[in-house]
């Protein structure tokens, strides 16, 4: 996400590297070399231009202190400008309403349907009783992506055969929402391939109908500049409350996250990042600008993971892991508990430093697989004791894992060699506690 921009960027800070001051020469050369990375990043142009001149003033107007350099005062600048072009503040789904109706609007193929159940396996999560309404009678299988959907998350789906009116459907789904006391009513509505009068009508009357608290628009943030034009469109016949945008994780330059805020003045409230149904987060300006400057996210990291880790269990595998009990076993559960964070190069991407590394380098979802194939080819005694596995049981692993012996013995070897450091942390843990019982160490 943001690879190309945050290099560009980063680039264009290395003019002021070793500048004793900010004068209006070496101001220019990084405003100028920013203001391109935007623009080669598909923001508009009126945006970028604006954005970078609002940035040259306040840099021309420091005073940079003998304990900043020019390249951090800059950084700063910069940033303060992100966050502020990116929406300035976090912003939450407003819950009033009995229930609360969140409408979902954008174009075919957004990932609107997904990110429906999504949003709905998230606010779920948050302790809401939540209900999903099936409202496009249109495409294909539609009603059917979102009951199988609904099901994967132990979501309700309210939807209608042979009913192809949208806006009675959605009227009468508002009421089963109502006898079920569901505190969230999420309407799935058509999309099409490009706006079109009927469509805009439509949406229009299920709004009326259903006076819903939340409009998000869906938008797939791989189109640039026609998801920004796109979002214009909608916004003009919503007033939609915010924009979900979708495939971040992918191949985007990011000119559409950097200018919708902007062209029609609403907040960007969540993206999406992945296929899987946990791969939808809030929208942080300031993490977001953080990011885009390769300082990292450490702190949705630590979110993410307090998500998914319980504290309980966690408590559980560092003792193990302390007293060298920790088996496959265990380890084959801290794997399917870091596959639910998300993405592996997203989540890398989050730690500072790590992005910049990582960025050209093709990680996998799928990098557990060969050790989850190994490790399930394991008998339980194995996983409890991997000392017993002799030459002839990893002959019998490596075939039943469709890898080979050098894969299994390397596993085996890895692992022994993360039991045999633990282990010693342990004991220098074990020595701390000793010393705090010494007269000199209270």
């Amino acid at each position: 996400m943001f690879e190309s921009l945050s290099g560009k960027i980063e680039k264009a800070f290395k003019t002021l590297k070793g500048q004793g001051r900010i004068s209006e020469i070496n101001v220019a050369e990084t405003v100028k070399e920013i203001r391109k990375a935007l623009i080669d990043a598909d923001v508009n142009f009126k945006i970028a231009k604006q954005f970078t001149d609002t940035v040259k003033e306040k840099a021309l107007g420091q005073n940079v202190l003998t304990s900043v350099s020019p390249g951090q005062l800059m950084v700063k600048i910069v940033n303060d400008e992100l966050v502020e072009l990116l929406g300035g503040k976090t912003e939450e789904i407003n819950f009033s309403g009995n229930p609360t109706v969140i409408l979902m609007a954008g174009l075919q193929g957004s990932g609107k349907t997904t990110h429906t159940a999504k949003l709905a396996s998230f606010i779920q999560k948050k302790g809401k009783s939540v209900m999903m309404a099936a409202c496009d009678v249109y495409r294909p299988a539609a009603i059917e992506q979102l009951k199988v959907l609904g099901q994967q998350i132990d979501v309700p789906v309210y939807f209608e055969e042979g009913n192809n009116n949208p806006v009675k459907i959605a009227e009468n789904a508002l009421k089963a929402a109502r006898d079920a006391n569901a505190r969230v009513l999420i309407v799935d509505t058509a999309g099409r391939l490009s706006i079109d009068e009927q469509m805009m009508l439509e949406i229009g009357n299920i709004k009326k109908a259903l006076n819903p608290q939340e409009i998000l628009f869906v938008v797939d943030a791989m189109t640039g500049q026609d998801a920004v034009n796109t979002a214009k469109a909608f916004n003009d016949v919503l007033d939609f409350t915010g924009v979900i945008l979708t495939k971040l994780d992918g191949d985007t330059r990011g000119g559409a996250a950097l200018s919708i805020k902007s062209v029609v003045n609403k907040p960007i409230k969540f993206m999406g990042m992945g296929e899987k149904m946990e791969a939808i987060d809030t929208f942080h300006p300031d993490r977001m600008a953080q990011r885009i400057l390769g300082m990292g996210d450490i702190v949705s990291l630590v979110e993410r993971a307090q998500e998914v880790f319980n504290e309980e269990e966690a408590e559980k595998i560092q003792k193990k892991l302390l007293k060298d009990q920790f088996t496959f076993e265990d380890f084959y559960t801290q794997i399917q508990q870091i596959k639910k964070m998300g993405n592996l190069k997203d989540l890398m991407g989050m730690i500072p430093g790590i992005g910049k590394a990582v960025k050209d380098i093709d990680i996998s979802d799928d990098a557990f697989k060969g050790i989850e194939a190994i490790i399930n080819s394991m008998t339980p005694a194995e996983r409890q004791t991997p000392d017993i596995i002799n030459g002839n049981r990893r002959k019998r692993i490596a075939n039943g894992s469709g890898t080979d012996i050098q894969q299994v013995n390397q596993l085996l070897k890895q692992f022994e060699e993360m039991r045999k450091m633990m282990k010693s942390i342990g004991k220098l843990q074990g020595a701390g506690r000793s010393l705090k019982g010494m007269p000199f160490m209270r």
